[in-house]
């Protein structure tokens, strides 16, 4: 029988173990500092994520007992998640050369494939695409980029959370409709350890996620995604659609900073969202409406694609031209 009683333990969990970071931070003084490259202006604790690597990971050990649960895909996830959290964590602390961070990156993503079978066939326009060992190339890119991008999108109050929470809870709604339930599991307990941390960092922040927290999410979700692919093609592109905010804005902002010829890997300001926080002012309107993008237009497309028949890339095309255009319209990758 699943393992219901630990939906409400993680969440309580994260919570509680924000809190305490929190504390321990403010005690250490290990605070954000603002700089010119910040979106925030006033000093704030930092490495609350470390509550949603720590509770989630508790949970997923207990859910091993759980045998309507694939051990695979858990070993897959908290492997890859933990060694990318220990990087991230190090990181906040100190600093790790790019290089190896990159370097444990792949390692992390290598892991999870390992334990995942790699990149299955995927449908195209209803076309059977299998890549074969090639596949495995693009699926650990996929990985590294969807962990790296999310630690570029986690520059203000509570939209790293938000969006984790949306994707997660929109993917068990498909998996629900869909006759899915095996997958279910995962995807609610890492919803439900961010909204434990989301408490505190929910604009204004009072405790900031940390690579630790966003690089553990990024690859926890894309780990999530594949997953998925191997039980249903359509819900690969459909983790695509729900994720389609942070991949848009951060590919397109990459790509027009790449053109240009700036270092990448330098720190900035130039992403749509935070184009979007100083139009504004305010970091809180930018993040809700981001949880409404995810509601009001990438759920719905990704509900049509698991259930009306939409191919699963064209449904990927539809949802992104919207996000794309608004890319475009608050600057992305624009010099600031």
């Amino acid at each position: 029988m699943t393992q219901t009683w630990l939906i409400p333990l993680v969440g309580g969990l994260s919570l509680v173990l924000t809190a305490v970071l929190r504390r321990y931070a403010l005690a250490r003084s290990i605070m954000d500092i603002p700089n010119a490259r910040s979106s925030h202006a006033v000093p704030t604790p930092r490495g609350g994520g470390v509550a949603i690597v720590l509770a989630f990971l508790l949970a997923l050990t207990l859910l091993i007992a759980d045998s309507g649960t694939e051990l695979n895909g858990i070993i897959a996830l908290g492997g890859a998640g933990a060694l990318i959290a220990i990087i991230g964590f190090m990181d906040d602390h100190g600093h790790i050369a790019a290089r190896w961070r990159l370097l444990g990156h792949f390692v992390a993503a290598a892991w999870a494939l390992a334990w995942l079978g790699g990149l299955p066939a995927l449908e195209v326009f209803g076309a059977r695409l299998d890549l074969g060992w090639f596949g495995a190339i693009v699926a650990a890119l996929y990985l590294v980029w969807l962990l790296n991008l999310y630690n570029f999108m986690d520059g203000i109050d509570g939209i790293a959370s938000v969006e984790a929470i949306c994707a997660c809870l929109g993917a068990c709604l498909l998996y629900w409709l869909g006759g899915f339930e095996q997958l279910l599991m995962m995807p609610l307990l890492l919803a439900m350890a961010v909204a434990g941390f989301l408490y505190w960092n929910f604009p204004p922040a009072r405790i900031f996620m940390g690579d630790a927290g966003s690089g553990f999410l990024g690859i926890a979700l894309g780990v999530l995604s594949l997953q998925a692919a191997w039980v249903s093609s359509q819900l690969f592109w459909c983790w695509l659609i729900l994720l389609g905010v942070f991949i848009v804005d951060a590919t397109y902002t990459l790509i027009r900073r790449l053109s240009r010829g700036d270092k990448v890997y330098e720190a900035h300001r130039s992403h749509a969202y935070q184009f979007a926080s100083r139009l504004y002012g305010k970091h809180l309107p930018v993040t809700v409406a981001v949880g409404a993008l995810n509601l009001f237009w990438l759920l719905p497309v990704a509900l049509c694609v698991m259930l009306l028949g939409l191919d699963g890339v064209l449904g990927v095309i539809i949802a992104y031209v919207p996000l794309v255009i608004l890319a475009v319209r608050y600057r992305a990758g624009a010099l600031e």
